[in-house]
């Protein structure tokens, strides 16, 4: 997954503002604590880090986007 679609994806859950506060607010224990930004800056698939996402979230997924 290329970083544009992790990000529409986010932006597409939690609308766009809201998309960049939670993944540079929210520590994620998947990420080894680090928040969404940490763990992408730091070489982290996006991928991984939309699971993480999707795992701490799962009601807020639409279930298309779970994959």
């Amino acid at each position: 997954m290329k970083q544009s679609d992790f990000w529409d994806r986010m932006n597409e859950t939690f609308g766009t503002a809201y998309a960049r506060s939670v993944a540079a607010d929210h520590t994620l224990g998947q990420l080894g604590g680090r928040t969404i930004d940490q763990a992408l800056a730091e070489g982290e698939n996006a991928k991984a880090v939309w699971m993480a996402v999707c795992r701490a979230w799962p009601e807020r997924i639409p279930s298309r986007l779970v994959r």
